[in-house]
């Protein structure tokens, strides 16, 4: 799988987990030079707090396009250390 912002590639694994429609991937599977981190927070009642990235591509930036969990709940384990997308972010095989 691909996920594609600003037809750049700004993740790329084999290994993706869906979960409530969303892919999630591997966090060593993200071009890391896109991501900045971001200061917002959202909680979600079974996984955790999820924390944020702003990705930024050729100059355009997308804030809060991706996001993962830091600490997560027991109930949400099989995507602990991955990185899900939104806001324009394709995801493609």
């Amino acid at each position: 799988m691909k996920a594609v912002w600003n037809n750049k590639i700004i993740a790329e694994s084999e290994d993706t987990i869906v979960i409530e429609n969303n892919y999630y991937f591997p966090a060593e599977s993200i071009k890391k030079e896109y991501f900045s981190p971001s200061t917002t927070h959202t909680i979600y009642p079974w996984k955790g707090t999820a924390s944020y990235y702003n990705i930024t591509v050729d100059g355009v930036k997308n804030n809060d396009a991706a996001w993962y969990y830091p600490e997560i709940s027991d109930l949400a384990k099989a995507i602990k250390g991955r990185i899900a997308f939104w806001k324009g972010v394709t995801v493609t095989d």
